[in-house]
């Protein structure tokens, strides 16, 4: 372990270098923390000037931890869980957790992924009164209409806290009835023949398709529907062929992925909220429940 010299520094340095570590470089840290990149970046810099170590090699690519960086980076989390302590002391709420939490998430993670994670929470916290919104539709977290917000993108509202979660991936799944029935593709072409189920409006997965070498019409899909959950139950039924999560689609054995040349498709996993309410005892107690379950 380094040996660290007697030093005088800033707290906003060293929240500036944490948050620069964990967001992995100086314009997305910028964006978590509300200022500008030549700001954050002065920051860094004089924490380093006051340790007398460098904390980053900076690449045209990226910023790396240094030896240093990752030694001290611990106990820099150490320093940042603390300051979140003193916050939620301020509020006065430290004593019990209770109340009232919204959470907003799409029908299908909410369906199939929170229950796990809510029954955690009921025994973490069995005080708590717990609202889920289970929609397709953004609330808008500055309006309150949530407090927090499970997502698929990453918030362009600099307002918000939003800390990304462990991506999952989405493939086609068909019903082993319904393949028996059309035939199983043998090529992406052979899926341009074969009927899908749409999720939301059909037209907005067209490119996506295309881009992956199918080249789908509007007439591919003869049913669609704003909910996932019953997009699910759909494709169960052997209406067509749709695009789910991988962890979904095994969990349902009549289920198979009719095409394993298809480019599987990337999802982001964002959990967000208003960044006072992180300092809010139960908003800070369910938000980190949420993201270890999830990430």
């Amino acid at each position: 372990m380094m040996e660290l010299k007697r030093s005088a520094f800033d707290w906003n340095q060293a929240r500036a270098f944490l948050v620069t570590a964990e967001e992995g470089s100086l314009s997305a840290a910028a964006r978590a923390l509300g200022l500008t990149q030549p700001t954050l970046s002065r920051q860094v810099a004089g924490l380093e000037d006051a340790l007398g170590v460098t904390l980053f090699e900076r690449t045209s690519r990226a910023l790396l931890l240094t030896q240093s960086g990752v030694e001290l980076l611990a106990h820099f989390r150490t320093m940042g869980d603390a300051a979140n302590s003193i916050s939620v002391t301020a509020t006065g709420q430290s004593q019990a957790v209770v109340g009232h939490v919204l959470i907003s998430a799409t029908n299908l993670m909410a369906t199939h992924f929170l229950p796990p994670i809510l029954k955690e929470l009921c025994k973490t916290a069995p005080d708590l009164q717990i609202e889920v919104i289970a929609s397709n539709e953004l609330s808008d977290l500055r309006r309150r209409e949530a407090d927090i917000a499970i997502r698929h993108a990453r918030p362009k509202d600099e307002t918000l806290f939003a800390k990304r979660l462990r991506d999952t991936t989405a493939h086609l799944f068909a019903s082993k009835q319904y393949l028996d029935e059309v035939g199983r593709p043998k090529t992406l072409a052979d899926l341009e023949r074969l009927k899908f189920v749409g999720f939301d409006q059909p037209e907005l997965r067209l490119g996506l398709m295309a881009s992956r070498g199918v080249n789908l019409t509007t007439r591919n899909f003869n049913f669609s529907t704003s909910s996932a959950t019953l997009a699910l139950e759909l494709v169960r039924q052997g209406f067509g062929i749709g695009i789910l999560p991988i962890e979904i689609g095994a969990a349902h054995p009549e289920l198979e992925n009719p095409c394993p040349a298809f480019e599987p498709i990337k999802i982001e996993t964002w959990v967000v909220a208003h960044r006072e309410l992180k300092t809010n005892l139960r908003i800070r107690l369910v938000f980190d429940l949420l993201a270890r379950g999830l990430g």
